[in-house]
């Protein structure tokens, strides 16, 4: 199995309890996606994030092939960080942090999102790493402007730093 990271640093114009808010509500997940995605919660967002949470999607992997995603929200650290784990979907590995910290003297957040993924099907499933780097930075690009968008009104100095990195990071 080859490892491998995406990560995405932004600058939100919001307190980290503001941002928090926002994020711990798994609702709010299905606005940030690209609908082109075809992405659909079925359950499990009904109640605000906590460790051990299910929540089960639907997406569409190409035309007419629709899978569903299982996750599991297994840490949750208050105002801190939490993570989302692939139970079951199209991935053979998904680990997806999202930590928020304090910046501008707590006038805005600095979110990272760091994705560690693997494909299935090693070593045929490399064949399709550029359309998955390609989707993922698509959707985080999508997300990312959405939270400019969403958070614009705050009446703060906007100020995103996305920051992209995809790399490998080791193979078993």
């Amino acid at each position: 199995m080859k490892t491998h990271r995406f990560e995405q640093t932004q600058i939100l114009p919001i307190p980290v309890e503001e941002a928090w808010e926002f994020f711990c509500d798994p609702k709010n997940l299905d606005e940030m996606t690209p609908s082109d995605l075809g992405f659909e919660t079925l359950f499990g967002n009904d109640e605000r994030m906590f460790p051990g949470q299910i929540i089960v999607h639907r997406i569409e992997l190409a035309p007419l092939v629709r899978v569903n995603w299982t996750t599991e929200i297994s840490q949750v650290v208050d105002g801190e960080y939490f993570i989302d784990e692939q139970r079951s979907g199209p991935y053979r590995f998904w680990h997806h942090l999202h930590r928020f910290e304090s910046a501008d003297g707590g006038k805005s957040t600095r979110m990272l999102d760091r994705v560690h993924y693997a494909l299935p099907f090693f070593p045929f499933g490399e064949v399709g790493l550029p359309l998955v780097r390609g989707k993922l930075e698509k959707i985080f690009g999508f997300r990312r402007e959405f939270l400019e968008g969403r958070f614009e009104s705050t009446g703060s100095v906007q100020q995103t730093n996305p920051v992209h990195s995809l790399e490998e990071i080791g193979s078993t």
